[in-house]
């Protein structure tokens, strides 16, 4: 997908976020052209314009920009408008665009938002420390938000990196699979949702109440959110996903439609089950015909409807917050997680 086409699709987003109130929609439109503009500026603050180039190459191919969205949503309930939201937002997107560079290592994939990946440019040291750099980055960015937000962080951050490693380390026994699956999507993805929308609440001055209700819908929307992806990855073409469909079935990494599978959910399913058992992966022939069976499977429905008790999850949190445009856009968001197509 080209930068222009990625922002044409974020304004699409936060239109049908907004529901049609244009204050709420100007006002988060004006601040994520902020983001924009600032997420270029870190990417060019390197002396060796070689360096900008590897650091900033996803970040110009653009993105959905979900965590900076949320950042600005949360702010929205206390002053949207106070110094450091737009930091704030900058510093959940550079920690996301990091986790990239280094996913895209892990599971050898070619293309993200629709462009080569960092690693297929210039190799895995490069992505590895051209991650390495936008952690840095974040992290000094941080360093001028409020005090309150820094354990947020930190903890954060944290999980991140325990999620990305639980995922390399696998389960400890195969009845422990689906387990390990919620534990790794809740530290690798929902972590950062999650502290995106606390991060714009604290920013912003919100009550405490406020900021651990948008932290805990965050976890919920986050880990549906995942899910959505997993299913995504089976479902959507490379044209839709802007990456590589069925990257996971490559490289031996089970979404959960795949855990379901081996779990077994589909009691006709056992050559795909069996294909699934190869630990090292699938490819060509093998991995077509994985894909074709998986996308058939009654594991899809029920990995829908584990997405779908994730959101209800969600919503129901939202009933503790103050009425008003900024939960309605939190309640569509779920509408859009549920229905997205990439």
């Amino acid at each position: 997908m080209s930068a222009p086409a990625a922002t044409e699709r974020r304004r699409s987003i936060v239109t049908r976020l907004t529901l049609r109130d244009k204050a709420l929609e100007r006002r988060v439109l004006r601040r994520l052209d902020q983001v924009e503009i600032r997420l270029l500026e870190c990417t060019r603050e390197v002396d060796d314009p070689r360096l900008a180039t590897v650091v900033g190459h996803l970040i110009a191919a653009g993105g959905k920009r979900v965590r900076p969205l949320l950042t600005l949503l949360g702010a929205e309930f206390g002053d949207a408008w106070a110094e450091g939201v737009v930091e704030a937002a900058v510093f959940s997107e550079l920690v996301h665009t990091a986790s990239l560079h280094h996913d895209d290592v892990m599971d050898e994939a070619l293309v993200r938002h629709g462009v080569t990946s960092v690693n297929a440019c210039w190799g895995n040291r490069v992505a590895v420390r051209s991650g390495n750099w936008l952690l840095a980055k974040a992290a000094r960015l941080s360093a001028g938000l409020t005090g309150e937000s820094a354990p947020l962080r930190a903890e954060a951050s944290q999980r991140l990196v325990q999620g990305q490693l639980r995922e390399l380390v696998g389960p400890a026994l195969p009845e422990d699979r689906l387990p390990h699956y919620f534990d790794v999507i809740s530290d690798k993805s929902a972590s950062l949702i999650s502290l995106s929308l606390r991060l714009g609440a604290v920013q912003a001055g919100a009550p405490a109440q406020v900021s651990d209700a948008l932290a805990e819908y965050g976890e919920q929307l986050g880990m549906a959110f995942q899910i959505s992806d997993d299913v995504l990855d089976v479902a959507s073409p490379s044209a839709d996903l802007g990456k590589e469909q069925g990257k996971d079935l490559a490289v031996g990494v089970a979404g959960l439609p795949a855990l379901l599978v081996l779990e077994g959910v589909g009691a006709e399913d056992d050559e795909l089950r069996a294909l699934l058992s190869e630990p090292a992966g699938l490819r060509g022939g093998r991995h077509a015909r994985a894909l074709a069976l998986l996308q058939r499977s009654e594991a899809m429905g029920r990995a829908r409807a584990l997405m779908d008790e994730r959101l209800a999850r969600a919503r129901a949190v939202l009933t503790s917050l103050p009425p008003g445009p900024a939960r309605q856009a939190l309640d569509a968001l779920c509408d859009f997680v549920g229905t997205r197509t990439a």
